[in-house]
């Protein structure tokens, strides 16, 4: 999984696309006095195709039960789903069924990771696991954690939280001014026992070179540190499975279901399984234990042991179509990489024709993925936006959960336009149509 390389599949072209979008009710919408929706928010959260719909609305109308209890037949159909759908997850990752665990979204996927390390040090916590393993997990003062400075909050604050706990010294790889991340090597050190860090940039839409010969997981390999990847991101644009792969250097990786085409309330996260085997609970309660008595309690083998009380069934269900959708596009994800490189071209080349935009993050198309963040010289982004959504077109404003970034990059704010595979060419022209108002409502020259 490498960075600047472009896909080998033309985008989608037009019939397919408009075939494609009238599996999205929500696009054929109006809104702001009937002008047609125009929405460039999908990194926040993404709109559902109807097979998500109609796979939710099945399994409440046919199969709803408490998965993994009762011995009635709903219960049984009811847990033969959400099991099916743990399948699905894995097809899509190109990962054993028993490396998946369902979590409420991403970022309780990677509070379920923080946390790990902090109750590992808990007495009791590593007995009995691989005396190799719980020296991994315990995080001491003087431990090393490393992010980088364009995490989104969901991946900074557990880790500052994981630091608080432990002693440990958070650290972080600095990002340039083009948007890309500078050299690890003088960041990750003998001490560091974890990196983790976004495929993508949920601002910049840098495409993070994680690949096995990268500086990054090459810097993190060469110490012993576990390599965790946010890829919340790049999931609905890209490939996930050749960071799952084994030999890839990642150890861990998650995904939430609402910017995926999925469901809300419904994340995965991934791990390889002596990881998972090694890492105490987060959670606890019922669905999780192996043996119960009053004196204490024993853990159920992953992924069980990740997902404590009743799961989200129908969610989980929602997600597995979602990800089935995304696959079964004509031309499969190299297809929906491409056509998502086409939207980031056209967008980069319309934008660069007007001066008065300043475009955050890397100016080449192949280096990005999902979305374009720019600011307007003199103009707060939260105007851009309502200009923007005077003429339908729904984009996303402020700091986008990741303040440290914007600090970084000396802008408060900044307006973001983000895709997803149903977003259109027509669409990108209308949203930069929009954009032209700006100067003239602001009294700037264009």
């Amino acid at each position: 999984m490498t960075s600047g390389r472009p896909p080998a599949a033309p985008p989608l072209g037009g019939e397919q696309l408009a075939r494609l979008r009238g599996d999205f009710p929500i696009l054929g919408r109006t809104v702001r006095r009937g002008r047609p929706l125009v929405y460039l928010d999908s990194g926040a959260t993404s709109q559902k195709p109807r097979m998500v719909l109609e796979a939710e609305r099945a399994f409440y109308e046919q199969h709803n039960a408490a998965v993994h209890r009762g011995a009635h037949q709903l219960a049984e159909e009811a847990t033969e789903a959400f099991e099916g759908a743990r399948a699905g997850v894995a097809r899509f990752l190109g990962a054993p069924a028993d490396e998946v665990v369902f979590t409420k979204n991403g970022t309780e996927g990677l509070n379920l990771l923080a946390y790990a390390f902090s109750n590992a040090a808990a007495p009791g916590a590593m007995d009995g696991a691989d005396p190799a393993w719980a020296d991994r997990l315990r995080l001491r003062p003087g431990d090393e954690v490393v992010v980088t400075e364009m995490e989104h909050h969901a991946n900074l604050v557990p880790w500052q939280e994981l630091c608080r706990r432990t002693g440990a010294t958070l650290r972080w790889i600095g990002v340039t001014d083009d948007g890309h991340l500078e050299d690890p090597g003088e960041v990750v050190t003998a001490r560091t026992k974890v990196v983790s860090l976004t495929h993508v940039s949920n601002v910049l839409g840098t495409l993070n070179d994680l690949g096995p010969d990268s500086p990054v997981v090459r810097a993190a390999r060469a110490v012993g540190a576990l390599v965790l990847v946010d890829a919340c991101q790049s999931a609905p644009h890209l490939d996930l499975s050749p960071l799952t792969a084994p030999g890839s250097g990642v150890d861990a990786l998650v995904l939430t279901g609402h910017k995926t085409l999925g469901p809300s309330g419904v994340g995965v996260l991934w791990a390889r399984r002596e990881l998972l085997e090694a890492m105490p609970p987060f959670l606890t309660g019922g669905s999780m234990i192996e043996v119960v008595r009053m004196e204490g309690s024993t853990w159920a083998p992953p992924p069980q042991k990740f997902e404590a009380g009743v799961p989200m069934a129908a969610q989980a269900v929602g997600l597995a179509a979602a990800l089935d959708y995304l696959s079964g596009v004509e031309g499969g994800l190299e297809r929906v990489h491409a056509h998502d490189q086409a939207l980031v071209r056209h967008t980069l080349d319309l934008l660069a024709e007007r001066p008065w935009v300043r475009v955050l993050g890397p100016t080449d198309s192949t280096e990005r993925v999902g979305c374009v963040s720019f600011v307007v010289d003199g103009v707060h982004p939260h105007d851009v936006g309502q200009v923007l959504d005077d003429s339908g077109v729904a984009v996303r404003t402020g700091h986008h959960c990741a303040w440290p970034l914007h600090r970084r990059l000396r802008v408060p704010a900044s307006t973001r336009a983000s895709f997803a595979v149903y977003t259109s060419p027509e669409e990108i022209d209308a949203f930069v149509a929009a954009l032209d108002r700006v100067p003239q409502i602001f009294g700037m020259s264009a």
